[in-house]
């Protein structure tokens, strides 16, 4: 038997080992934050400091009618975490406008709330994905985690309401001119139906129909049109990418959904059939370079544990389970795209978090 050697203790590198610390560190304190954010944003404490200014543990309790014990180290902590500002002198605690408007300004075009409650959602989901390692299933999106569906349309929403109406939609090529005249338009995996809300308030002259295939998302829809008072110009219907009911639509849209479906390409091609000659398929997917050493940064850690948790899960779990992930990239998106028939693919727009793709026939 070959002996094993064990690395000499002069073999570490002391600076690294310590810079790694220090990661670990901040990592384990930014999962220790997650219940304290969310325990802020339920009693309405970042919007009160954001309200009313700075102030001490002793005011905040007596304008919050909580308790001031609980609320001086909460405090505490969110100043060690530099969510919160503190000044030494006067004993109070202040929220910076840039920390407001991550944390207390809800259409910011970088509210994170939603990813905080992504976070619980994907420890919830633990068990099930940690079983499906060792099998290869996948666990089905009705079977996740039960706030799952509320996080993932907080969390998308802010980027929805700053980007689509103002910036993806107006890059594509004549769509805005169809909408404003009187388009007829499918959102295929609404979800929550933020997107298509938001889109039947700026056009209320066309006609939207959200499909998805989660029963509880289209209920939530459903009453959203309502609270936002579409329900004129806007249906939901229970309905699966590959077979939902409709044709002779001017634009079809996907968010964030592609790459967890089981057969994309499917998909792309009942898409296909469903647009008119003319049509538009507008698709929003995280972003993402071709190579896994493109995603190798901030954004691309978040997606991927994302995807190991939900995307592929979902995806697998699914008829041909094709498992794209969320940072399957653009390459692999056009191939699944032009293998429905699309002729034309091209990248309308971008964010740090998105790419928005245009697919014509």
């Amino acid at each position: 038997m070959p002996k094993t050697s064990k690395p000499h203790p002069n073999s570490v590198d002391e600076n690294k080992l310590n810079r790694f610390i220090e990661q670990m560190l901040s990592d384990l304190g930014g999962a220790s934050s997650i219940a304290l954010v969310r325990i802020g944003d339920a009693l309405g404490l970042y919007k009160s400091l954001h309200a009313r200014g700075p102030m001490t543990s002793i005011e905040l309790a007596k304008t919050s009618k909580l308790n001031e014990r609980y609320l001086r180290e909460w405090l505490s902590h969110q100043a060690a975490s530099n969510y919160l500002a503190y000044d030494a002198k006067s004993g109070k605690f202040s929220l910076p406008q840039e920390q407001a408007m991550v944390f207390a300004i809800e259409d910011s075009p970088v509210y994170m709330m939603g990813g905080f409650d992504v976070m619980v959602a994907l420890m919830d989901n633990q068990p099930k994905v940690q079983a499906a390692f060792k099998t290869g299933g996948g666990v089905a999106w009705g079977d996740q985690a039960a706030c799952m569906f509320c996080a993932v349309a907080r969390f998308f929403r802010p980027a929805y309401h700053n980007n689509l109406v103002a910036n993806w939609l107006p890059a594509l090529d004549g769509v805005v001119e169809k909408l404003k005249r009187g388009a007829k338009v499918a959102d295929v995996g609404c979800g929550h139906g933020w997107s298509t809300v938001l889109m039947a308030k700026a056009f209320p002259k066309s006609r939207f129909v959200g499909y998805d295939f989660h029963t509880g998302s289209i209920k939530e829809a459903i009453a959203h049109a309502k609270s936002h008072g579409v329900s004129k110009n806007t249906r939901f219907e229970v309905g699966l990418a590959k077979d939902y009911p409709g044709k002779d639509f001017d634009l079809v849209t996907c968010f964030d959904c592609l790459h967890d479906m089981g057969d994309p390409a499917g998909a792309a091609a009942h898409i296909r059939k469903s647009l008119k000659g003319d049509g538009t398929w507008l698709i929003v997917e995280p972003m993402a370079g071709d190579k896994l050493e493109q995603n190798l940064n901030p954004v691309g850690r978040l997606y991927y544990a994302g995807s190991t948790m939900v995307c592929v899960p979902t995806s697998l779990s699914q008829e041909v389970g094709a498992g794209l992930g969320a940072q399957a990239g653009e390459t692999k998106l056009r191939k699944v795209i032009t293998s429905g028939g699309f002729n034309s693919v091209r990248r309308a727009a971008e964010t740090p978090f998105n790419m928005v793709l245009e697919a014509r026939l």
